[in-house]
């Protein structure tokens, strides 16, 4: 039986502030996100609440960055950090081309973020929340 090759890919965390957050547009942006990473190989999750977006994006690296490139333009939020990046050699999300996290199951409380939590965070600390997260939806890892 021959092994199926995988193309190389990358992956990026970055964390934003919402800028008048809404379901409505949280859910315009779950289902752009959708159609489009789905188009272009992106998959990932995105955890969000009122006062932060935080989401891994995972895909080859040219329509990685160019989506990247595209979220950094998007005025729906704003004080965007990257947070991690680099390369992989599985995908954490590979059936989700947009995972939408609920907002009752985050990371930080409200305090650590006015406290700026977000400043001390290593890039190891940033993946490995996602890790975790892909564990709770993806029995077999």
């Amino acid at each position: 039986m021959r092994s199926k090759v995988s193309k190389p890919f990358n992956y990026l965390i970055y964390a934003s502030k919402p800028f008048g957050f809404s379901q409505k547009d949280l859910d315009e942006i779950l289902l752009k996100s959708q159609v489009n990473n789905k188009a272009t190989d992106i998959t990932g999750a995105l955890l969000c609440r009122h006062d932060i977006y935080c989401q891994f994006l995972e895909g080859p690296e040219k329509e990685l960055n160019m989506t990247y490139s595209k979220i950094l333009l998007d005025d729906r939020h704003v004080d965007i950090q990257l947070l991690s990046s680099g390369s992989a050699r599985r995908r954490l999300f590979a059936n989700w081309a947009m995972r939408d996290d609920p907002i009752k199951s985050w990371m930080w409380t409200r305090e650590e973020m006015d406290n700026g939590i977000l400043e001390s965070v290593t890039q190891s600390d940033a993946l490995e929340i996602f890790v975790k997260h892909s564990k709770e939806i993806d029995q077999f890892l």
